[in-house]
């Protein structure tokens, strides 16, 4: 049965974003088919994820691909461990038929449509889950945490990707410059985030970051490509300071203060992509960190 988290686990210690999930869910069900097309950097961090899985040294029998899209990464899962079940969840039941084309007829993906935020797995299910880039669709990241921890095996492992608060820094300056509005979403700092895997008591997280930057000639093919990935959608947020130009005009404004990031003849975006990983402890390392708790700050 899933057991409700403990009292001190339920407070947030992280950002907390308030999207219409249902708004989500039609986005990426619209963008299903044509998402592979466009996702060309969720493909490249999706392969460096699973890469970092090389210096890990486990056999899991349960994988989870929390936030599985179109299954980018079940061939390699498939590949790595070869006699492991793996379950491919996502909200979106068009994203999940793209991702039911994995695999074999020998061994195909089982297919669960859920929220990561409420994931319905028996508690200590899975010896590894992996998310790429679907942490930052979450309302309360440290309910995905907890979730994750809770279907995890002890000992088990969680690997994830997220976005960085310098992801699309351009597009969001862009849009400043024309209102007040929030027209690009928040995305959570890494060292909260590693703050946060310690909070609901993962044990040795590892953090990482870095910067990919894609480059585009216009500033229509940068959000007519954010459109076709479904991630157009934005926290809800008041639009009182929202800009009172028609819809051109303010789309004029912004291809115009974009072109100050203009180099050697392109537009840039920038995307901030952290990594995590961290462990489910054993019992014995809980029971040890219970007696003899022990607080570890990120280095700022």
């Amino acid at each position: 049965m899933k057991q409700p988290p403990l009292a001190e686990d339920r407070k947030s210690v992280v950002m907390q974003q308030t999207f219409d999930q249902t708004r989500v869910r039609r986005a990426f069900d619209r963008a299903a088919e044509r998402y592979s097309q466009y996702a060309v950097l969720q493909n490249e961090v999706c392969n460096r994820l699973l890469e970092k899985l090389d210096v890990v040294k486990i056999h899991p029998e349960y994988v989870l691909d929390a936030g599985a899209g179109t299954g980018a990464a079940l061939p390699d899962l498939f590949e790595r461990y070869k006699k492991a079940q793996l379950v491919a969840l996502d909200l979106s039941e068009n994203m999940l038929a793209q991702s039911a084309r994995h695999g074999s007829l020998l061994r195909t993906p089982h297919l669960v449509c859920a929220n990561i935020e409420s994931l319905p797995f028996a508690d200590d299910t899975f010896d590894l889950v992996f998310s790429s880039l679907s942490m930052q669709w979450c309302n309360d990241l440290n309910a995905a945490f907890l979730e994750a921890r809770r279907v995890l095996k002890p000992g088990g492992l969680f690997v994830f990707a997220t976005f960085g608060p310098d992801t699309l820094k351009e597009l969001r300056t862009s849009w400043a410059s024309v209102d007040e509005a929030e027209h690009v979403n928040k995305f959570i700092d890494m060292h909260d985030i590693g703050d946060a895997l310690l909070h609901d008591r993962f044990a040795e997280p590892v953090m990482e970051a870095e910067i990919i930057t894609v480059t585009y000639d216009k500033v229509d093919e940068i959000m007519h490509d954010l459109k076709a990935i479904g991630a157009n959608v934005t926290a809800k947020t008041t639009d009182k300071n929202a800009s009172g130009l028609s819809g051109k005009s303010v789309l004029e404004r912004v291809r115009q203060s974009y072109e100050q990031f203009r180099k050697d003849d392109v537009l840039p975006v920038s995307y901030e992509i952290i990594y995590g990983h961290a462990w489910k402890p054993t019992l014995e390392q809980d029971r040890a960190r219970d007696s003899n708790q022990q607080f570890v700050n990120f280095p700022r």
